[in-house]
């Protein structure tokens, strides 16, 4: 008994050891030309196989093209992708399901200190999540635009893809928030207005027009083929921007 006690005592000490000091090891920041964070929400974030993120059609499309690139972020997508002519899928990400603009501000600084500064960012549906929560637009708009201010700290010439977010289904949103996505979609071509500078382009990406219901999993999240209209979309202004 007392072997048998003695055994126990040896492996509590063990799981409580590796508990206790056990942390999760920051990936080595990329020395790549291009390094290109998807930031944002589930819609970056992704949750095969209930619904698509965009990121795996663009990292096709950047491949087929021959663009140098690494997306980058403190995330990584535990889906299962299949091999695209024999390369492996590159799932870093900071994409946080069901954060606001304010989860996401909150935690901005962190991150890029974590990763380094990215050289292009992919800011997806901001506010997306502060709409269905009902949250206000005017805070939604405040938090994107110090949000641009954090990147633009980190990397004075960074380009910076705001997207003017493509709508939820048409059956599901409620009067107010279409307004909120309305209102969203104005604001964001002010914000890329008013915070580009001559070294730091802040695009505002047109994600809605030709958006369909038909491009939903549910009520929000991307199918395969919206998805891809989303990546259509990012590589369209991606392909004028990369660094050769």
């Amino acid at each position: 008994m007392k072997k048998a006690l003695s055994i126990v005592g040896v492996c509590l000490m063990f799981v409580l050891f590796n508990a206790c000091t056990k942390r999760d090891v920051p990936k080595p920041q990329s020395q790549s030309i291009n390094k290109i964070l998807p930031l944002g929400a589930s819609r970056v974030e992704g949750a095969r196989p209930e619904f698509e993120s965009y990121r795996y059609d663009l990292w096709k499309l950047l491949h087929a093209n021959h663009w140098t690139f690494d997306f980058v972020g403190t995330q990584s997508d535990p889906a299962a992708y299949p091999l695209w002519e024999g390369e492996v899928f590159d799932v870093d990400h900071e994409g946080h399901g069901g954060w606001t603009s304010g989860d996401i501000l909150e935690e901005l600084g962190d991150w890029l200190l974590e990763t380094g500064p990215p050289d292009i960012v992919l800011l997806s549906s901001p506010g997306g999540n502060d709409g269905l929560e009902d949250l206000p637009w005017t805070e939604a708009v405040e938090n994107v635009n110090e949000m641009v201010d954090l990147i633009q700290a980190s990397n004075p010439d960074v380009t910076i893809l705001i997207e003017q977010l493509a709508p939820g289904r048409s059956d599901f949103l409620t009067p107010q928030q279409l307004e909120f996505i309305h209102l969203m979609q104005q604001e964001v071509a002010n914000i890329s207005a008013d915070k580009t500078t001559t070294t730091s382009q802040v695009i505002a990406v047109d994600m809605f027009t030709g958006f369909a219901d038909s491009l939903l999993a549910d009520d929000v999240h991307y199918n395969p083929a919206g998805a891809k209209f989303i990546a259509d979309r990012y590589y369209n202004v991606l392909q004028n921007i990369l660094t050769p």
